[in-house]
């Protein structure tokens, strides 16, 4: 529960930093939503709450991201109440350094929001076995796909999804649509004629395995995984390989194992 949301998606505008929670604030917002639990005859409800959405100085944009500071959010790592027992929920945790992330744990920042970083990863893992696909396969395949310029044509015809966010002359923006780090493009990959182009992709590299010395060039990690036995050298399975790397740093953060 909380107030301090932010707004989905990301920022989308220039800002140089962003306000950490005030510690007045927690025991303000606990008042108030106790308040209201008890109004509605929740209170078997209200000691079920386990998180308290703040915000401490994290977040990212088009093409930055606010990193964390722990020296800033020391007041608030402090306010956490003794009872109701409670974490406090980061809400936009995305692209933060494993190092940080492990600081947000242990200064009781406990539940780590991703999602864009995930979807970010797919692209990556996408855009690269599209590259390794057109070095190996022109002449070969019957038609090597286009996955990146359909997902672009999709992304122009349709700009409701990016153009708020996004500014800059022609050449940013089509960077942008691609690479920014609000990855705006996961809401595109759902077309049918985006999707009809990965399928193509994945079906040509399961045919023609890649080439190790393409991986190693496009998806290094991955690389290292199939010549430690680790990763079969599937298009699906790389693409996995990838998003599970983003996940792996938010459990070792947690203390848990992936």
């Amino acid at each position: 529960m909380g107030t301090e949301v932010p707004a989905p998606g990301g920022e989308s505008g220039s800002e140089e930093s962003i306000s950490v929670t005030a510690a007045g604030r927690v025991q303000c917002t606990l008042d108030a939503f106790k308040r209201a639990f008890d109004k509605h005859r929740l209170e078997d409800a209200w000691e079920r709450v386990i998180g308290l959405v703040v915000q401490p100085g994290v977040e990212f944009g088009e093409s930055n991201v606010f990193d964390y500071d722990r020296r800033k959010t020391k007041a608030l790592s402090v306010a956490l109440p003794a009872s109701p027992q409670l974490v406090y929920e980061a809400h936009s945790t995305d692209y933060q350094l494993a190092s940080s992330l492990k600081q947000m744990v242990e200064d009781h920042f406990a539940i780590l929001k991703v999602g864009p970083e995930l979807t970010f990863a797919f692209r990556e893992a996408v855009f690269a076995l599209s590259a390794i696909e057109h070095e190996m396969l022109q002449g070969k395949a019957a038609r090597v796909s286009n996955v990146r310029e359909t997902l672009d044509t999709a992304m122009l015809r349709n700009p409701s999804y990016w153009r708020d966010y996004y500014h800059g002359d022609e050449n940013q923006l089509r960077v942008s649509r691609s690479y920014s780090y609000s990855d705006r493009c996961r809401y595109y990959w759902h077309e049918p004629e985006v999707n009809a182009e990965i399928e193509l992709l994945i079906e040509n590299l399961t045919a023609f395995s890649p080439v190790l010395t393409l991986v190693s060039q496009y998806l290094p990690l991955e690389y290292e995984a199939i010549r430690a036995g680790t990763l079969h050298a599937s298009p699906s399975e790389m693409i996995r390989h990838h998003i599970r790397a983003v996940l792996h740093k938010y459990a070792t953060a947690c203390g848990e194992t992936l």
